[in-house]
């Protein structure tokens, strides 16, 4: 894969984008239905908004570094108006003009969470415009991507479009765990919130399995373009990561179905948590491979 400036960046900035999402949807995923007082508490909040932050920042430079590797002008001129113009004038551009807005309208929802905290998470109205803002996110980023080009694109954009849900849903959720709900060790929380993310989580990895299935099938068409192109080989790496955050998460699950009983008794101290930390950290930094994988794959080509 040739990697010019511009292009190399506007990678980064997709991933960003992607990463931003995750914390966003993910998180606010988590304290809509599986912890809502965590909404009034700051290290819960800090992530959703620098998942806001790093949505919105990722979108707009992307729109930006885009044409700039289209252009084969320098990654500098990504703030070029006439540039950036020019890319709103397709209809990849305009995709990524409402996705900026769409941040923009979730920066609403968010503050609405800040101001008011577990009572938006609990309320009807704070999740449906949550739903809506999601749905959004989720769609224009099959529509950025090669599922649109698939065959059968109608499949392969509902298979993409679970896929991401279930990387947010996961890794969103894994993020609100460390950086949350573990940093406050208390031991009600454990185990009120613990068991139903394990549900969830696994939920979350059952519908990535099979959505990526579907996906590669539509996108790849044959087994043997996986060894034969660098965007299987890389989708290879993905799926190899993949598999082993899964290893990781099973040993987390058994730790909550062994250990977590233990842990509330001794009242959350460090010791009994500490080895489900080190597990959550491992899967969180492991997943964040996955999505810069991911966005390497959106600029590759699937016959290349």
């Amino acid at each position: 894969m040739d990697l010019t400036p511009a292009k190399a960046l506007y990678i980064v900035a997709r991933a960003i984008d992607y990463f931003g999402m995750t914390l966003f949807l993910g998180g606010l995923l988590f304290l809509a239905f599986l912890w809502k007082s965590g909404a009034d508490h700051g290290r819960a909040r800090k992530v959703v908004v620098v998942g806001w932050v790093l949505g919105f920042v990722g979108t707009v430079a992307a729109v930006g570094l885009e044409g700039a590797w289209i252009a084969q002008r320098p990654p500098t001129d990504f703030l070029d108006w006439d540039l950036i113009s020019q890319v709103l004038d397709v209809h990849f551009g305009q995709i990524w003009f409402a996705r900026a807005l769409l941040w923009l309208l979730g920066g609403v929802v968010l503050a609405q969470l800040l101001q008011r905290g577990r009572r938006a998470a609990g309320s009807l109205a704070w999740r449906t415009g949550l739903a809506a803002i999601g749905f959004g996110l989720l769609r224009t980023t099959g529509m950025t991507g090669h599922a649109s080009e698939s065959a059968r694109p109608v499949l392969a954009q509902f298979a993409d479009f679970l896929h991401v849900l279930g990387i947010c849903a996961w890794l969103g959720g894994l993020a609100m765990l460390l950086f949350g709900l573990l940093s406050r060790r208390e031991p009600d929380e454990l185990a009120s919130v613990l068991p139903r993310y394990s549900k969830l989580a696994m939920g979350s990895v059952l519908l990535i399995v099979a959505a990526g299935v579907v996906l590669t099938w539509q996108t790849l068409g044959s087994v043997s373009k996986l060894f034969s192109t660098d965007y299987g080989r890389t989708l290879l790496v993905k799926i190899v990561v993949l598999l082993v955050v899964l290893l990781i998460a099973q040993g987390s699950r058994g730790w909550v179905n062994r250990r977590l009983d233990f842990a509330v008794v001794l009242r959350g101290q460090g010791g009994t948590v500490r080895p489900f930390v080190y597990s959550v950290a491992a899967e969180t930094v492991l997943v964040i491979v996955v999505l810069v994988a991911a966005s390497l794959l959106v600029t590759a080509s699937p016959g290349r």
